[in-house]
């Protein structure tokens, strides 16, 4: 494959995984009529009036504060717990330590549906449903598999000889976990933690089940716009938009980190 195949295939790959986010914001300043315009209109008179009926829009805020503490939450208790889970799996031989490996990998292979009408009744009895704790265990739930695996495999990077040599120091496990591989593995934590966030953010069918009335998370409160007999088109591509500000800021704020995460160890 020469040089100019590669540019022409990296093209299209960029075109064809941008075009949704251009059509969001395309929509977003389109009047009903344009919006709903077959074939579609390319060329039009841009508006603000759907932004600022969002933004005027107290439920879309809680929708945005709700999503954020349900993320924030989950991705820091699924990193305190799937952090130290990882660490244990790849540094210790036990018996069962692969089976353990496999059994934490193999819950998030399970559908999520699967497990929603068990958390359900569950969270009935407790007294938790609709709550945010209750739907950050839920999260963390669904999320910590994919924590401790790539934590895991990352922690399998980091020479052995490294913390060797702080056993030889005097050091205690715990304390070696803090002082070495826990500084080492800022990168991975980073690239995990942001994973985590997001899969958190978006996540719509346990938000909706589990929540929907006092919690609201914003994918379960943009389906809000879908009305019985319209869809309000201008609206929900702006919220979508607003909504998309803060998880682009995150991901771009810690780049650098995300980047020497996945190629220290994390996703090979």
């Amino acid at each position: 494959m020469n040089k100019f195949t590669r540019r022409i295939i990296l093209y299209a790959f960029a075109i064809w995984s941008f075009f949704p986010l251009y059509w969001l914001l395309n929509t977003s300043f389109k009047t009903s009529k344009d919006a709903l315009a077959r074939p579609p209109t390319f060329i039009f008179k841009p508006i603000l009036d759907n932004y600022l009926d969002v933004i005027s829009n107290n439920e879309v805020w809680n929708y945005f504060v709700d999503s954020l503490i349900v993320a924030v939450g989950t991705t820091f208790f699924g990193l305190l717990i799937g952090i130290p889970a990882a660490y244990i799996l790849a540094r210790f031989n036990f018996k069962g330590n692969a089976d353990y490996g496999f059994w934490i990998l193999s819950t998030r292979m399970t559908p999520p549906i699967a497990m929603l009408i068990p958390f359900f009744i569950m969270y009935l009895k407790l007294g938790i449903l609709d709550t945010h704790i209750g739907l950050i265990i839920a999260h963390v739930g669904l999320n910590l598999s994919i924590i401790v695996w790539l934590m895991r495999g990352f922690y399998e990077e980091i020479p052995m000889e490294i913390e060797e040599a702080s056993y030889v120091d005097g050091s205690s496990y715990f304390q070696t976990f803090y002082k070495i591989a826990l500084p080492l593995s800022l990168p991975g934590i980073s690239a995990v933690g942001i994973i985590t966030f997001l899969f958190s953010w978006n996540e719509f069918l346990f938000a909706l089940v589990l929540g929907d009335s006092v919690v609201r998370t914003s994918p379960v409160g943009l389906y809000g716009f879908v009305g019985y007999q319209k869809i309000y088109w201008g609206q929900l591509s702006a919220s979508a938009s607003l909504l998309l500000i803060p998880v682009l800021f995150f991901v771009f704020l810690f780049q650098k980190p995300l980047i020497k995460g996945l190629t220290l160890g994390s996703f090979k």
